[in-house]
């Protein structure tokens, strides 16, 4: 049986040409900073996005939490959205690295409202925790892939600058923003302090985020890197996969975003399925089954037919499109949700 696998863009498989480019890689010893491939990866990555160093990961929560680490102290406060992938998804990180609390604030959108993060930055009074960083997620997991817009980041950055604070942005999606919006990287990231970014989602590669930010931040990040577990030796043959993502699979997220609204026409389709078609940004397509329908069984069923989904909660199901998915798979995948739907 064929699997549709729609549960994330992280379980893309290496073809055999990013394999041959892995084998084929430079390698030296990263902790002594003598991998040429590593070196060439970061490089290319920090002129990209404008930055003056990068840094490889292992991990996105890694780079992120890697990210609270350099910028912020031990006691202060960071201001997130509440469905954020560093509040709902890393594990209560912060509060056992960095020793900081994080304020969640609620949003429709990804894009909390610009007056509550105002009334959440604190008073410099000693028995209040201190604001110190401001993280911005683009695209929004939780929110089903939407783009944070230009427009807002410098609202907050203006914000961020009035009250001295740092800002970070998880853009572990931000290749799927920039494809949608043909906004140049450099552009996009220029507001923030540290920005952390994702090879092994719609990119395509096993493994590999890397964080991004000034010398300085990132000479703070090598060393909390070690010390997290992150110093790798001949870690080339993995930055090899990314640079074969950057030279070829780059431009294929636009079509990834494309058989994203592709899909979502086909499931709305369905008397069953709500989802708002303006909300369709990129490549995450979340809708709803309806509320007499246990969503558990509904997954159990799509997943003997040979698909793949993932509840979230709220009678919703996220789906993710990516490299390995093509237009025929994912409406051969809507016939079936619809139908499975329709049994229930």
């Amino acid at each position: 049986m064929k699997i549709i696998d729609l549960r994330s863009d992280t379980v893309t498989k290496p073809n055999n040409d990013m394999l041959k480019a892995m084998i084929e890689s430079d390698l030296g010893d990263d902790v002594y900073f003598e991998d040429p491939t590593v070196n060439l990866l970061q490089n290319k990555i920090a002129q990209l996005f404008g930055k003056e160093e990068a840094l490889f990961m292992p991990s996105g929560t890694m780079a992120n939490q890697v990210a609270l680490l350099v910028n912020t102290n031990t006691g202060d406060e960071v201001i997130v959205e509440s469905d954020s992938h560093i509040f709902y998804y890393e594990t209560a990180g912060p509060s056992i690295l960095s020793r900081i609390q994080l304020r969640p604030i609620k949003s429709s959108n990804g894009e909390m409202n610009i007056d509550e993060i105002k009334n959440a930055i604190r008073d410099d009074i000693y028995y209040l925790p201190k604001t110190s960083l401001i993280c911005l997620e683009n695209t929004h997991n939780r929110h089903g892939g939407m783009i944070i817009t230009q427009e807002y980041i410098n609202k907050v950055a203006e914000l961020a600058k009035e009250n001295n604070l740092k800002m970070h942005l998880d853009g572990a999606r931000i290749w799927n923003a920039h494809k949608a919006t043909h906004i140049p990287l450099h552009q996009m990231v220029e507001k923030f302090n540290t920005i952390s970014v994702c090879f092994s989602k719609g990119m395509g590669t096993p493994v590999g985020s890397i964080l991004i930010g000034s010398k300085e931040d990132i000479k703070k990040a090598i060393k909390w890197r070690k010390i997290l577990g992150g110093g790798l030796r001949q870690v080339g043959l993995l930055a090899g996969a990314c640079l074969y993502a950057l030279e070829h699979n780059l431009d294929k997220i636009d079509i990834d975003n494309q058989n994203a609204k592709f899909f979502a026409n086909e499931l709305i389709k369905s008397s069953r399925i709500s989802l708002n078609i303006d909300k369709i940004h990129t490549n995450i397509v979340t809708f709803k089954i309806e509320d007499k329908i246990n969503p558990n069984d509904f997954v159990t069923k799509c997943k003997v037919k040979g698909i793949l989904l993932m509840h979230i909660g709220d009678n919703k199901i996220r789906t993710v499109v990516h490299l390995d998915l093509t237009k025929d798979m994912l409406l051969e995948a809507s016939k079936i949700i619809k139908s499975i739907l329709e049994e229930l």
